[in-house]
């Protein structure tokens, strides 16, 4: 089995051309007559726009940016310096209002003081997975840290009851964006893009019926090293690229490793190559410099999560 550290670099021109007829011809199958797209001022979405522009022309692709009130602020600004540059028309929908009546906040809040008493409106907070998997192995237990606004610091290992209570609030956010995005579309008669990469896709880093409910995903084939290349081809702006990938739902700044994948990205897509392609143990050691022990525990960390998240890569089950 080939197996090198360039194993994931791809003919970015050729993949470019390959991903604009599959969004060319999905929309002509679906019957609509362009797309619309949720800009988060992370790189997936601004490549899966700079890729539809591409494909179907700049008035064929609409960008809607949705902030709410713990969204990191420079995630609309460089959403919209990105739709500018790609020349497509936008429109900023603050979602806060929604959040609240629905209760977003309030729940998650409640659940917060179940561990922390004194958390307040004033407050961050965040819920983090154990660092740095190939140093040390370990559970994935959440731990919550918050920040009471005045810089001190406290963390805790959740509960189930706890954790649960604190994801199926946050995940409101993700599939409050989606309702948006569909009453557009509708509106439009457009079709809605999704932004998940391989990456993502493998290990489940993407919410049911959120994010994860859309009519295509031109980049579920793509790690994110390659998202990254085929961005550089495309002219993605820098602040973009350069930007830590962050799930940005937390009013604490957190980021992708240190919220879910426990692996730096550099590191992590070869693993998962490795993974999915049942690369030998010893040749991922000889071509990574690692010990076998920490190419193990990645191994095991991907199929436990692949495995706990497979449900959200399949259809509701039928009778048929």
């Amino acid at each position: 089995m080939e197996f090198h550290k360039d194993i994931l670099k791809c003919d970015s021109k050729s993949e470019v051309e390959h991903i604009c007829a599959f969004i060319q011809q999905q929309v002509r199958a679906m019957k609509r007559g362009g797309i619309v797209i949720g800009l988060s001022g992370g790189i997936d979405s601004a490549l899966c726009a700079a890729l539809c522009v591409e494909a179907l022309g700049k008035d064929r692709v609409f960008g809607l940016i949705l902030p709410e009130k713990e969204s990191n602020p420079v995630s609309a600004e460089y959403a919209a310096k990105h739709a500018r540059e790609l020349g497509i028309e936008t429109e900023t929908v603050d979602i806060t209002p929604t959040l609240e009546a629905f209760g977003t906040y309030r729940k998650r809040d409640e659940m917060i003081r179940s561990v922390f008493p004194e958390y307040s409106s004033e407050s961050k907070s965040k819920i983090t997975l154990p660092a740095d998997l190939l140093s040390k192995d370990s559970f994935n237990f959440f731990t919550l840290k918050i920040d009471d606004g005045k810089g001190n610091v406290k963390s805790a290992r959740l509960n189930k009851k706890a954790l649960n209570g604190i994801v199926a609030a946050t995940d409101s956010k993700q599939r409050t964006r989606m309702m948006h995005l569909y009453y557009y579309a509708e509106m439009k008669n457009y079709i809605v893009c999704g932004t998940t990469n391989k990456t993502e896709v493998l290990e489940g880093f993407f919410v049911k019926y959120g994010d994860g409910g859309v009519d295509i995903e031109p980049l579920s084939h793509l790690y994110k090293a390659q998202v990254y290349q085929l961005s550089e081809h495309l002219g993605v702006i820098r602040e973009i690229i350069e930007r830590a990938p962050s799930p940005d739902t937390w009013s604490f700044q957190v980021s992708d490793e240190e919220f879910y994948f426990r692996i730096p990205y550099d590191k992590l897509d070869l693993l998962l190559y490795a993974w999915q392609n049942d690369v030998p143990v010893e040749q991922v050691c000889e071509t990574m410099n690692l010990a076998a022990e920490q190419v193990k525990r990645a191994m095991r960390d991907f199929n436990a999560k692949y495995n706990a998240t497979k449900h959200l890569r399949q259809l509701p089950p039928t009778l048929e």
